[in-house]
């Protein structure tokens, strides 16, 4: 039995543009000729070319790329809604789209009339939304608010009401359109939650997101489509950053004098990186100085073994460390400490200044400093993480 739940080789997209717009039945009856002529005359958009990929079952994989790079169009393929132009998908199992959440909700009725009316849509008889509704409203957290007119209801209480709904449906695969941005942050994590207990199901989650800590927390890998084509499959640090970079022009990219790749806007800059290792942690010194005033910068780290694989990392965002507001001039000192878990060998600690939303970067610096790790233990695993062994007779 095949461990591969998508398949996708070789797909393409076209769109046809027409150069002209008809506005009306009636303009096309006064301008006949010329609405003939512009239906010759379009334009081919190509929304995505030759994309291959493999997602395996269970894995929680993402998709991430600018405004108008074709991951939303790869989705819609994905669900079905089009057809590629060239090239085979391939889906084994049922697939459950969360590209428009609520769709088939009626904003006359009210929220408890639009369960069982979505419920039936989904193909559950009327019995079987009876046994579920308490717990579809529990999760929801609308349990006041069910006897009023949807029409009433904010946008993140549609989501969270259609969100609970489109769980119950029992699927192999779930697509999901970036559909929890409406959402409180408790709702968010509740969902995430929620998916990563599929995980242990064999479900499949594919999500598209610009949300980069999103991207990292949840999926094994991920995919970065750039201009409708495939720039990189693989680790979501590798992805991330990738990603990151496009949001950079070629002004933005600075070498540095200490060696190392380093780029970005330089509104705050790393001015120093001093790694500390003992047989018991690894500490990393970063001391960082604004060029500008900066509010709410947000500091981070990666580290990579010397085949340049992703080891681990984290950034003061995830910490839930708030760093406070630089004035110009203003000197910052960070320490980021970890149990000394690496085996023997040399590691790279790339440093990250970013803006609060994560996306856009002030100082990015890969191999800003080594690490070098000396245990005189020679384990094949990357990590050591010292092993108590008890014997009893």
């Amino acid at each position: 039995m095949s461990d591969v739940a998508i398949r996708v080789e070789n797909v393409s997209k076209n769109f046809l543009l027409p150069h002209e717009k008809v506005g009306s039945i009636k303009s096309i009856f006064t301008n006949m000729v010329r609405y003939i002529q512009s239906k010759r005359s379009y334009e081919t958009q190509h929304a995505l070319k030759n994309v291959s990929l493999e997602i395996k079952k269970g894995e929680f994989f993402g998709i991430v790329g600018r405004n108008g790079s074709g991951k939303s169009t790869l989705l819609k393929m994905l669900a079905g809604i089009y057809q590629p132009t060239s090239g085979k998908i391939s889906v084994e199992g049922r697939l459950v789209p969360f590209i428009e959440l609520g769709v088939g909700f009626s904003p006359e009725l009210t929220g408890k009339q639009n369960v069982y009316l979505n419920g039936a849509l989904l193909g559950f008889s009327e019995k079987e939304i009876d046994e579920q509704y308490d717990d579809i409203v529990d999760f929801a957290e609308l349990k006041p608010f069910m006897d009023q007119k949807l029409k009433n209801y904010s946008s993140g209480m549609q989501v969270r009401l259609a969100f609970s709904m489109a769980v119950r449906a029992k699927a192999d695969v779930l697509l999901i359109d970036e559909v929890l941005a409406v959402g409180d942050a408790d709702f968010q994590r509740k969902c995430f939650n929620y998916f990563n207990k599929l995980r242990k199901d064999t479900t499949t989650v594919i999500f598209v997101s610009h949300n980069m800590t999103a991207v990292r927390e949840y999926c094994d890998r991920a995919m970065l489509i750039e201009k409708s084509k495939v720039v990189e499959i693989g680790s979501t640090d590798s992805v991330s950053e990738k990603y990151l970079r496009l949001f950079m022009d070629d002004s933005q990219a600075a070498a540095s004098d200490e060696g190392g790749d380093r780029w970005g806007d330089q509104k705050i800059v790393t001015q120093k990186v001093t790694a500390k290792c003992t047989p018991e942690n690894i500490v990393l010194a970063v001391d960082i100085v604004a060029n500008e005033d900066f509010a709410r910068p947000v500091a981070g780290f990666r580290i990579r073994d010397a085949a340049g694989n992703d080891i681990t990392g984290t950034n003061t965002k995830q910490e839930q460390i708030e760093l406070p507001d630089l004035t110009k001039g203003q000197q910052l000192s960070i320490e980021f400490m970890m149990p000394n878990v690496l085996r023997d060998g040399e590691y790279s600690a790339d440093i990250a200044l970013q803006y609060p939303d994560e996306v856009t970067v002030a100082d990015w610096w890969n191999d800003a400093a080594k690490i070098n790790i000396k245990k005189r233990r020679q384990l094949p695993y990357t990590v050591d993480p010292g092993f108590v062994v008890t014997v009893k007779s």
